[in-house]
């Protein structure tokens, strides 16, 4: 099973300009049908409080991912804003099938809370309420998928959710900043090692007028907290093997897993 973690330098607040990126960063390493592409949090519109111009009010970025997933055949995973009935940000994973159907949606549960009063995430952003998880089917075999979403992966107790959901594999897109790419890498190989489970990180490049630079370092760990696969700065896909024997092999040697507290 593959899955394919794309990394754009984001347009700021452009949507157009994003999905044309996606496509060319897509055409340029096609992935195989029954694949899973992972976009970044926040992927139309880089990470923007203003719900005015980034809600997918008309659902376009919705439209997007299902016509993507069904003319390329894969299970895409992308982030977009939505807006709750109480006229409040949900910061929102959406997953559609290889047919362009929705197979889950997941809000972030932990909306980033640190910065000045006002122009904070959690200020605009209502925080999800439940752990998500869904199945990233091929004819070949079928991986149980859990969501986080980038400050999310601050707190374990987000994954240990999704691992009580039987998640396999974890999805974090994200948008990073370099400044903090250090603790980026190391909680990544924490939630592997402590979930086993792999673990697929996927962040952006570039920078935002806020300012915030983001350094890339989309990566994918496997369940004993190894590194698969790790980009650089630049805009690309990366491309990794997610071998389901793996992580089942090494729960059943060493199950751990068995003993997590209960969510």
């Amino acid at each position: 099973m593959q899955a394919h973690l794309v990394q754009p330098n984001t347009h700021w607040e452009d949507k157009d300009a994003n999905y044309r990126s996606i496509c060319r960063l897509l055409d340029a390493r096609p992935p195989a049908r029954f694949d899973l592409v992972v976009l970044p949090e926040m992927f139309d519109t880089g990470f923007s409080f203003n719900l005015g111009t980034t809600a997918d009010h008309d659902g376009g970025t919705l439209g997007f991912l299902r016509q993507q997933a069904k003319s390329r055949g894969v299970t895409i995973h992308g982030g977009r804003t939505v807006l709750g009935p109480d006229g409040r940000g949900r910061n929102r994973s959406t997953v559609v099938g290889p047919e362009g159907d929705v197979l889950a949606e997941y809000d972030k549960i932990h909306p980033f809370t640190l910065g000045i009063p006002g122009s904070r995430e959690s200020d605009s952003f209502s925080p999800g309420e439940a752990a998500v998880a869904y199945d990233w089917r091929t004819p070949q075999a079928t991986l149980r998928v859990g969501c986080a979403i980038c400050y999310d992966l601050r707190f374990p107790e987000v994954l240990r959710a999704g691992l009580a959901l039987g998640a396999e594999v974890f999805v974090v897109p994200a948008n990073w900043p370099v400044t903090r790419v250090g603790h980026w890498r190391t909680l990544l190989r924490a939630r592997a090692i402590e979930n086993q489970a792999f673990v697929l990180g996927v962040n952006r490049t570039g920078a935002d007028p806020t300012p915030l630079v983001y350094p890339g370092a989309s990566t994918a760990i496997d369940p004993q907290g190894e590194v698969l696969a790790e980009a650089g700065a630049e805009e690309c896909v990366v491309s990794v093997e997610i071998d389901p024997g793996r992580v089942r092999r090494w729960r059943a040697k060493f199950p751990a897993w068995r003993e997590a507290p209960q969510p």
